[in-house]
């Protein structure tokens, strides 16, 4: 029997990294938490991977991720010296196919699991403004009717009904309502006979429309599906000529990063968001420089972080000025921002306060934030000693909790129970504990 090979290949990569074999499979490993399917790989067989041993197919975009994260450039299969994946495809599908093929899957229960396993990806290639301005591939088969602006209007009300769900909700019933929208309607839409007007009205709308199921995603943590979806609504509102979904898009692209704690990669993504929006009025502008200021604090940038967000600041007052735009970036969003960058850069008394206020003046629509940012503003006063407090702040949370069906609530609700459980001899936290333990699935708790 002949001598197994070295992977030559993925030894190089794994030298580039300068890690040692334990942080190798920690990376690993890593991953694999975030993906929902834990893994206990040890230095062993990291040096099997590099001896040729070849890893299990389950393993093997895993590892190509964790180089990837690391060299922060993207890396194939092939560079690895893995064969590539049995669902490769040399050509991308066209934008059409590819939504109704992400779309169909999402839609459908029994395979749902199956796209959570979608990787989060650093190395992720975005389509810059010029590449996608104007392009769309004529699909010339299977027309439907000509369609007008009142089928535009219509998916554009359709989304705003969805968007009104998910604040409210959560994405976890919402998300596969909208998956079956964009396959069984939007997408024989795009495919339709329309006078130029029409087409990019109606590009523009479903883009909306990817990018909130993108959201949705997200919310239920499955990270590779989400940025999918914000591939879609960034080629469709290129195609569109539509900036505004474009750089919210982005932006979108960027929070999630930098909440996976990927700095830099937010970083990229927020100043692209701001870049294509050269001529944004002072709302998308205090949008765009909250979430820079975000970024910018987490990789320790502090000047910039505060340059940053009283640029947002200013910005805001001056929309503000003109009057109230309910559902857009609003002083809740920015108060949220300003805690998240004094948090970053170690002020925890300060984030505490800016997120009380921007409780005191988020809209009542806004359910699901409501309960995670009460929540996060829970662990940052226990972190500072005031228990009692924290156990106040969680009782309001658990007051919406049994409404909102999302995965990020459901994260905040496991994290309160592993925090308080040190503190069960103090009547606040007892009490805390036994009501969450009636309003919350059992694994929460475990």
């Amino acid at each position: 029997m002949g001598t197994r090979e070295p992977n030559r290949h993925l030894e190089r990569l794994y030298r580039q990294t300068g890690w040692t074999l334990r942080q190798f499979v920690q990376a690993v490993n890593r991953i694999g938490t975030e993906r929902g399917t834990p893994l206990k790989y040890r230095e062993p067989s990291a040096h099997q991977w590099c001896q040729g041993h070849l890893p299990k197919e389950q393993a093997r975009p895993l590892i190509v991720e964790a180089l990837a994260r690391k060299l922060g450039r993207p890396v194939t299969h092939a560079e690895a010296g893995f064969p590539a994946p049995a669902n490769s495809s040399d050509a991308p599908p066209g934008t059409v196919e590819g939504l109704i093929d992400l779309g169909r899957g999402d839609m459908d229960p029994s395979r749902r699991g199956v796209l959570g396993i979608g990787l989060f990806s650093v190395a992720l290639t975005v389509p810059n403004w010029p590449d996608v301005v104007g392009r769309m591939e004529a699909v010339r088969s299977a027309r439907p009717r000509r369609i007008g602006m009142p089928e535009v209007d219509m998916v554009i009300a359709m989304t705003e009904r969805v968007s009104e769900l998910d604040d409210q909700f959560g994405g976890r019933h919402a998300r596969p309502m909208a998956a079956a929208f964009l396959v069984n309607t939007v997408a024989p839409y795009l495919r339709a006979d329309a006078s130029e007007p029409v087409r990019k009205a109606m590009m523009s709308a479903a883009a909306d429309l990817c990018y909130l199921t993108g959201y949705m995603a997200v919310d239920e943590g499955v990270h590779g599906l989400a940025q999918q979806y914000y591939l879609k609504a960034l080629e469709l509102a290129g195609a569109a000529e539509d900036h505004l979904t474009y750089c919210t898009t982005l932006r979108g692209m960027s929070v999630q990063a930098v909440d996976l704690r990927h700095g830099r990669q937010a970083m990229r993504l927020a100043d692209a968001a701001a870049a294509a929006s050269p001529q944004a009025g002072p709302r998308m502008r205090a949008f765009l420089a909250g979430q820079q200021a975000h970024t910018s604090a987490q990789i320790g940038d502090h000047s910039n972080a505060l340059m940053y967000l009283r640029e947002a600041e200013v910005a805001m007052e001056r929309a503000e000025s003109r009057g109230k735009a309910f559902g857009s970036y609003d002083p809740a969003a920015l108060n949220y921002h300003t805690s998240q960058v004094r948090y970053e850069l170690g002020d925890v008394p300060g984030s505490i306060k800016a997120m009380q206020e921007s409780d005191k003046v988020r809209y009542s629509v806004y359910r699901r934030a409501r309960v995670r940012h009460r929540a996060t503003l829970a662990e940052r006063q226990l972190e500072i000693g005031h228990l009692e407090a924290a156990c106040a702040t969680w009782q309001l949370a658990l007051d919406d909790y049994p409404l909102v069906q999302s995965g990020r609530a459901d994260q905040r609700m496991q994290t309160m129970f592993k925090l308080i459980r040190p503190h069960l001899k103090n009547p606040a936290a007892r009490e805390l504990h036994e009501r969450a333990r009636l309003v919350t699935p059992a694994s929460l708790s475990a």
